[in-house]
C-alpha cells in the first residue's frame, strides 16, 4: 500500500514488514525486503529511483525494519552504535530474523548513530526499551517524529522481546513526551498527523 502523507511517503507492504518512509533521498526503515519486487513496482509508479537514495536510517535492528536495506544500492545504512554490531553480524538471534523466518546477511554500517546526531535533517533521540539501541528520529521543521516500535499510534513497544528494557522504555516516554510534537510517524500502523502531543498523553496514562 501506498499513501502520501504530505511530503512523506509511507510504503505498508505486509503486516510483518516495518512501515517504510521515504523522504526525499531518505528512507527510514526498509522492511524485511521479502516483498522487495512490490517495494519496486511502487516505486517505479512514484518515479522514485532506489538507486538515488543517499541514506537508509534503521530505527532498530530488528529484521522486519532492516532486512530491505540491500535493496537501496547506493544508499548508506545508518543505525544506532548500539545496534550496528547486529546488522555487521548478521546476528539472527538480536536482529529476531528467525521469528520472521528470515536470513540476516552481514553488512557494513556507514553510519553508527549517536544521540543528539542529526542526518537527512532529522536529529536523533536515542529511545532505548524495545532495544537497547532504538532511535527516534525528530523533524524540528514540522515537528514530526518517526518513532519506530518505541511508540505507536495506540501504545508503546514491546519491552518483553530480546534486548527490551520497560525501566528504559519508561524513561524514553518520559523524554519523548517532552518534545514539541505534532505528528507521529510509528513503525507499524497508521500516522498520527495532527494532535500528537494529545495522542501521546492518552498513550502514557494508559501505561
Amino acid at each position: 500500500m501506498l499513501k502520501r502523507l504530505g511530503d512523506v511517503i509511507l510504503l505498508q507492504l505486509s503486516e510483518n514488514d516495518s512501515n517504510i518512509y521515504i523522504l526525499g533521498d531518505v528512507v527510514v526503515d526498509s522492511g524485511t525486503g521479502f516483498n522487495f519486487t512490490r517495494m519496486y513496482q511502487i516505486l517505479r509508479i512514484i518515479k522514485k529511483d532506489p538507486k538515488a537514495i543517499s541514506h537508509v536510517i534503521n530505527t532498530h535492528a530488528h529484521f522486519n525494519h532492516i532486512g530491505g536495506n540491500g535493496y537501496f544500492l547506493n544508499a548508506k545504512v545508518a543505525v544506532h552504535e548500539a545496534e550496528a554490531p547486529v546488522i555487521e553480524s548478521g546476528d539472527e538471534k538480536r536482529s529476531m530474523a528467525d521469528f520472521f523466518d528470515g536470513r540476516l546477511h552481514p553488512r557494513k554500517v556507514d553510519v553508527r548513530l549517536k544521540d543528539g546526531d542529526v542526518i537527512g535533517g532529522l536529529k536523533v533521540i536515542h529511545t532505548p526499551g524495545h532495544s537497547p539501541g532504538s532511535v527516534c528520529l525528530y523533524n524540528p521543521r514540522d515537528k514530526s517524529l518517526y518513532t519506530g516500535d518505541t511508540l505507536f499510534a495506540d501504545g508503546v513497544g514491546d519491552t518483553e522481546v530480546e534486548g527490551g528494557d520497560p525501566d528504559a522504555m519508561a524513561a524514553s516516554l518520559d523524554r519523548i513526551s517532552k518534545l514539541d510534537v505534532q505528528k507521529i510517524f510509528p513503525g507499524h500502523g497508521e500516522a498520527v498527523l495532527s494532535g500528537a502531543k494529545k495522542a501521546l498523553k492518552e498513550i502514557m496514562k494508559g501505561e
